[in-house]
């Protein structure tokens, strides 16, 4: 069953990017937004096998640059993300 993990919290100054990884099943992907967004310049995510999306008002509002590993989605694409997932958990 796929999960998308939704973190809205900067991986610099909380924990739950890196618990979430740990979970992370071969299915699965990460959808950072808010301040999670600063995780596509986090060391410890990786860059191969997870599929990691960004939301783009979030990434732009941070002046952070899209890696090639990662998709940006915009707010209906969120909301396609849900609907493609059979589950999804945010790590609040």
């Amino acid at each position: 069953m796929s999960t998308l993990h939704v973190v809205s919290h900067s991986p610099f100054t909380d924990g739950r990017l890196a618990s979430c990884l740990r979970v992370c099943g071969a299915d699965d992907a990460i959808l950072l937004c808010g301040d999670g967004a600063y995780g596509l310049h986090n060391p410890a995510l990786p860059t191969q096998g997870l599929k990691v999306f960004v939301l783009a008002e979030d990434m732009q509002a941070r002046n952070l640059l899209l890696p090639d590993w990662a998709d940006s989605v915009d707010y209906p694409g969120f909301v396609q993300l849900s609907i493609d997932y059979d589950k999804v958990n945010t790590w609040l």
